[in-house]
């Protein structure tokens, strides 16, 4: 664990923070004492949180593989990518396209102090970088973005359950539709969020947001579906992201919408 690491400037381990409890759930080490007691709370109200976390990361594989192996996306913009885990988008995208390129951004220090050490290339002809900002400033995440990704060929952009983060449902359209106007044709929106769609849910999530942390709005299916108007989705179109398109049929649905759609 890291409660024997030196808390950083700007690091404060006495409030839980989104992205230490989730790597928690997903089993990960990257947490404090106060992360993994609000997620052992939440857990206790709903345990659907952690398959829900499991699966955002078997969601997050499938999604990028297909793009990198079948699409054949070479650019992925990776927006609040949170701590790394295992099978990060880069190592997915680099797998299958050895020269893709991969830009994770976030703005919290434990996460750039992560990203710095861990997010690294898995193949000389790639790239790996990553860049300090917040998604709620889309204009300083292009600027950045662009020194490293080629904005004229075709993008991944990718919201992986971030924004519900952003307690506006019109600032969230708004974020995505400026950074989907920034990439051509031919590029993608990869999005899922956690979704009002079992009971407990919302007790659970408002009793982590009175700990302090950063809240985390829950949205109906339909509300995460409205950012993808516009753009042509894959199949089988916004499902629970345990469903979209698994390794086997009888996948059980959780508590999180997503979907994968292109630019036209």
């Amino acid at each position: 664990m890291t409660d024997d690491l030196p808390a950083s400037a700007g690091i404060d381990t006495s409030v839980p923070h989104s992205a230490r409890v989730w790597n928690y759930w997903m089993g990960g080490k990257d947490n404090f004492a106060a992360d993994r007691e609000a997620g052992d709370a939440y857990v206790k109200t709903f345990p659907g949180i952690v398959p829900l976390a499991k699966e955002s990361r078997r969601f997050l594989i499938r999604a990028v593989h297909h793009l990198a192996a079948e699409v054949g996306i070479r650019q992925f913009l990776d927006v609040g990518t949170g701590l790394p885990t295992m099978q990060n988008t880069h190592e997915v995208a680099q797998q299958a396209a050895p020269d893709a390129r991969i830009v994770y951004v976030d703005h919290d220090p434990l996460v750039l102090a992560h990203a710095r050490a861990l997010l690294t290339n898995t193949t000389p002809e790639g790239v790996t970088d990553y860049v300090d900002a917040d998604l709620r400033d889309p204009d300083r995440v292009l600027a950045d973005a662009r020194n490293i990704l080629n904005f004229g060929q075709p993008v991944a952009v990718m919201f992986m359950g971030v924004l519900g983060h952003v307690e506006d449902d019109d600032e969230v359209l708004s974020i995505i539709a400026r950074m989907m106007a920034a990439v051509p044709p031919g590029s993608y929106l990869v999005r899922w969020d956690s979704t009002a769609t079992s009971e407990g849910f919302d007790e659970a999530q408002q009793g982590y947001d009175d700990t302090g942390a950063i809240p985390y709005k829950l949205r109906s299916p339909e509300q995460v579906g409205r950012c993808f108007e516009g753009l042509e989705m894959l199949e089988p179109g916004l499902v629970s992201i345990s469903r979209w398109r698994p390794e086997s049929d009888d996948a059980v649905a959780v508590d999180g919408y997503g979907a994968v759609a292109r630019k036209p």
